[in-house]
């Protein structure tokens, strides 16, 4: 019987990896074993990448909602506090571009939570 080279997947899957390799530096654009470790570091280090912007962008509108917050005359932590006990279910994506682009809009809202104590 004669041996079986499985020449038409391999031949896929090697072009595949030097595909998404292409722009490395020298081998690691051209040869297969050296482009396989270099793509899937890349690969791992996308994935990571994908779940840390997540937490930067959610730690930028606690800076925003921050800012606004004390320009009201309340603070970050205290404004979460009242938004919670006032059952205002707002999220930080949606409060941080009230404060940046309707402010009138957040100091309604920082009104609502504080129970009409902020300025």
């Amino acid at each position: 019987m004669p041996r079986s080279k499985n020449k038409v997947a391999a031949h896929r899957r090697r072009k595949r990896v030097l595909k998404a390799a292409k722009g490395y530096w020298g081998s690691r654009s051209k040869v297969y074993t050296i482009a396989r470790n270099s793509v899937d570091k890349g690969w791992s280090h996308a994935y990571v990448g994908r779940k840390l912007k997540k937490r930067i962008y959610r730690s930028i509108w606690i800076v925003r909602i921050n800012a606004a917050a004390r320009m009201n005359g309340t603070t970050y932590s205290r404004l979460i506090n009242g938004l919670n006990k006032s059952h205002i279910m707002i999220n930080r994506k949606l409060l941080a571009d009230l404060a940046a682009n309707h402010p009138d809009a957040f100091t309604a809202v920082v009104k609502t939570a504080m129970g009409g104590s902020a300025k």
